[in-house]
C-alpha cells in the first residue's frame, strides 16, 4: 500500500489565530515605540519565524530594536491569551477532516512558523497531538520558505515528495512546498489571498473545508492508484 502524507500549517489553516497575532503585533510595536502595523502588513509575514518576520516588517531597525520587539511580542502573546475576548478557535470543519484522514490511513505532519513552545501550547489547547505523527517548527532549523520542515516530515515518516501534500494559507507555505517538490494546496480563509497563493506556486486553492477535503482525497487517490 502506498503511503500518503499530509503536512499541515497551523495558523490560518487549522486554527483561526488572525485576531490574536494582530493584537500581539500591535502590542509589541507600540511598546517598542514603532508605528503599529495594520492587519494587511501583519498578514503578509505570518508563516515566517518570528524574528525573521519582525526584521521583514522593520527593515531599517537595528538588531537591538528587533530583539526588543521580538521579546515584547512573545510577552504580549502570552498575556493576551488570558483575555477572554481574544481566542484561537479551530476553523469549522478542521477537526472532522483531521479525524477522517487519520481513520483513512493518512500520515500526518506539521510544518509551522511557531516556536516549539507555541506549537506545544496550541496542540494541547485543542487536543490535536493525537492527529499528527510528527511536527516541525521554527526552532528546528531553517524556517519557511526553506524546504527543511517539509523534508524533515518526509524523512521522519519515510515518504517521498510525490507522496506528500502541503496544506497552508500563506505564500511562504506554497513556496516551501514547491521548494520541497511536493503538492501545494492553498486555503483562502487565513492570512493569504487566493491570487497570492497561486502566484506563490499553489497547485490549487480551496475556499472551504469541503473543497479542501475533495482536493486532498483526489491527491490521495492519485498516490495510491
Amino acid at each position: 500500500m502506498s503511503l500518503k502524507l499530509a503536512v499541515w500549517d497551523l495558523d490560518g489553516t487549522v486554527i483561526d489565530s488572525r485576531e490574536m497575532i494582530q493584537a500581539a503585533m500591535v502590542f509589541a510595536f507600540e511598546k517598542s515605540g514603532f508605528r503599529t502595523p495594520d492587519f494587511d502588513e501583519t498578514r503578509k509575514i505570518v508563516g515566517l519565524s518570528l524574528k525573521t518576520a519582525i526584521e521583514y516588517m522593520l527593515p531599517e531597525a537595528d538588531p537591538n530594536a528587533i530583539q526588543r520587539v521580538y521579546e515584547d511580542y512573545k510577552t504580549g502573546f502570552v498575556a493576551l491569551r488570558s483575555n477572554p475576548d481574544l481566542k484561537e478557535p479551530l476553523y469549522d470543519g478542521a477537526i472532522e477532516l483531521l479525524q477522517d484522514m487519520v481513520a483513512d490511513g493518512w500520515l500526518m505532519g506539521v510544518a509551522t512558523g511557531k516556536s516549539r513552545q507555541g506549537l506545544s501550547h496550541i496542540l494541547q489547547m485543542h487536543d490535536l497531538e493525537k492527529y499528527f505523527d510528527t511536527h516541525w517548527c521554527a526552532d528546528d532549523g531553517p524556517g519557511k520558505p526553506h524546504p527543511h520542515m517539509v523534508q524533515k516530515n518526509m524523512d521522519e515518516l519515510g515518504c517521498f515528495a510525490e507522496q506528500t501534500v502541503m496544506i497552508g494559507d500563506a505564500t511562504f507555505d506554497m513556496q516551501m512546498a514547491r521548494a520541497a517538490n511536493v503538492h501545494a494546496l492553498g486555503v483562502s480563509w487565513g492570512f493569504g489571498k487566493a491570487e497570492e497563493l497561486i502566484e506563490a506556486g499553489a497547485h490549487d486553492v480551496h475556499h472551504d473545508f469541503a473543497g479542501l477535503r475533495k482536493g486532498l482525497y483526489a491527491f490521495g487517490d492519485k498516490v495510491t492508484s
